[in-house]
């Protein structure tokens, strides 16, 4: 019995199959990886986070964009759709049509079960190879935990983590703050 090998696509052939289809794949490698459908928490959370931080840009060089703004890592080619990304500067794009974003200055991801290994390693080693990222933040949609880390002045990543629903999170890459009691405001579990 023979395998039969899923053939690859070129980039060109995933943005043009991913432009006219009705769900979003992200793609790596010449593999198109389809994404699962997100539980009411984890909506609710990316909304919460987007309002928090779009007052306090308001009068800044600096936009929140949430999971529709796919995002290419030109180094490595992977294209992918994080949950909310914070764009300072002008917003450049891979193309002409304007859809896939080259420069977050902040990501941040709502971890899943099938997700969070995968946000926690392979895809954040690939946001590192963006030049302008420079701020990564993984929070936990079953109860209160946030992972924040932080690029140094000579490339090295700082970790500060916290389950307390009394703290904010200081943004350095965007002058910000996220408190955590904004971002699980009526969130399920917290409401027990």
């Amino acid at each position: 019995m023979s395998l039969q090998l899923k053939p690859l696509l070129s980039p060109d052939e995933y943005l043009v199959r991913e432009r006219a289809a009705e769900r979003k794949s992200e793609y790596f490698r010449g593999e198109v990886f389809a994404m699962a459908g997100a539980s009411p928490a984890h909506v609710l959370i990316v909304t919460n986070i987007a309002a928090a931080l779009h007052g306090q840009l308001r009068d800044r060089p600096c936009r929140v964009y949430t999971t529709d703004l796919r995002v290419k890592v030109s180094a490595s080619g992977l294209y992918t759709y994080p949950d909310v990304v914070v764009i300072c500067g002008e917003l450049l794009f891979d193309d002409a049509l304007k859809d896939t974003a080259l420069n977050p200055t902040l990501i941040l991801e709502v971890l899943s079960d099938s997700t969070k290994d995968y946000d926690r390693g392979e895809k954040f080693e690939q946001y590192r190879k963006i030049p302008s990222f420079a701020e990564y933040v993984l929070i936990a949609q079953d109860h209160c935990h946030v992972e924040h880390f932080v690029k140094q002045a000579n490339g090295d990543w700082l970790l500060s983590e916290t389950e307390q629903i009394e703290d904010a999170l200081n943004l350095p890459t965007i002058n910000g703050t996220l408190r955590l009691a904004a971002v699980y405001e009526n969130v399920p579990f917290m409401m027990v």
